[in-house]
């Protein structure tokens, strides 16, 4: 089974920045991010792949990005890693992008994990497990005592939702794989810092902001 790249995961919210998303998304992999699920769903067919294109492009051989929903889309762009709702087929998307492509699902339940594995994804994030602000209402939290739960059914869990520096050991103790961070990450002006932050409390290796 292919490796997650990372245990970080940068997830995208062109909503939730004041500046351009290919700075943010440069700044943090500058720092040393080595995986971005590129999401924002909202966008048209075609701005959507000029964005993940320009993504892509910038990123190089930097960190893997993930495409968020699209498959096809992923194909386009030229990657073979993607992230899918639970209604997905990860068969079909596997033999769109290759055996060793990168398939990831997002889960709210351990029937979802479940699922998820018998699927044959590579990782699941579940969430939210805390309440969180980029997504308000998004549904009541799990709490660690199911992401410990899930991370008994052996495979790989990132915990998703309200999850802050401060918290990111907490959620390794319930056995979590990593995390997913939107807002932690992205909002504000120090993206490489938030990054770094995030990742120490990771117990990554740490590196300076260039190229």
């Amino acid at each position: 089974m292919t490796p997650l790249p990372s245990p970080l995961l940068i997830v995208t919210n062109r909503h939730l920045t004041h500046r351009d998303l290919l700075d943010v998304i440069d700044e943090a992999v500058n720092a040393g991010a080595g995986w971005v699920w590129f999401r924002d769903k909202d966008l048209e067919r075609a701005e959507r792949f000029e964005l993940a294109r320009r993504i892509q492009k910038m990123i190089g051989n930097r960190a893997v990005l993930s495409i968020g929903a699209d498959v096809d889309l992923a194909c386009d762009v030229g990657v073979s890693s993607v992230h899918l709702s639970m209604s997905a087929d990860v068969k079909a998307a596997r033999e769109k992008l290759g055996a060793e492509s990168l398939i990831g699902l997002s889960a709210h339940s351990l029937a979802d994990v479940l699922a998820a594995k018998s699927f044959g994804a590579n990782y699941v994030t579940l969430s939210p497990i805390f309440a969180t602000q980029s997504k308000p209402g998004y549904g009541p939290e799990l709490g660690l005592s199911a992401l410990s739960a899930a991370t008994a059914l052996d495979i790989p869990i990132l915990a998703l939702g309200g999850i802050q520096p401060e918290n990111i050991q907490r959620v390794l103790n319930a056995g979590a794989s990593g995390v997913a961070l939107m807002g932690a990450i992205i909002c504000g002006d120090n993206v490489g810092g938030n990054v770094r932050e995030c990742l120490s409390g990771l117990h990554c290796p740490l590196k300076t902001d260039h190229p």
